[in-house]
């Protein structure tokens, strides 16, 4: 029998030079090559909130690629929170 890997919901604050430097683009670009849903967007704090729904295993990749020396811009503080997916989200959104 397979085990069905459940979708968690993953929600990423990136502090640093995170805001203009193409990151919210680089996010989803690596977010759609690990088919998650979501989002990211800049808060009014200079922060980056990433947003992504999907199997554990790729929003965990994702995470460890926010925290990478790869990104662009300069990332100080990755913190994460994990919780349920909600489900509805389509495709993967620059806000």
């Amino acid at each position: 029998m397979w085990a069905v890997s459940e979708d968690v919901r993953l929600t990423a604050w990136v502090s640093g030079r995170v805001q203009g430097v193409g990151f919210r683009w680089w996010t989803r670009c690596r977010a759609l090559e690990l088919g998650l849903v979501g989002s990211a967007g800049n808060l009014r704090d200079g922060r980056v909130e990433v947003v992504a729904e999907g199997p554990k295993d790729h929003c965990e990749q994702l995470l460890s690629l926010l925290r990478s020396t790869s990104s662009p811009g300069w990332v100080d503080q990755v913190v994460e929170r994990w919780s349920e997916a909600l489900g509805g989200l389509d495709g993967f959104e620059e806000r």
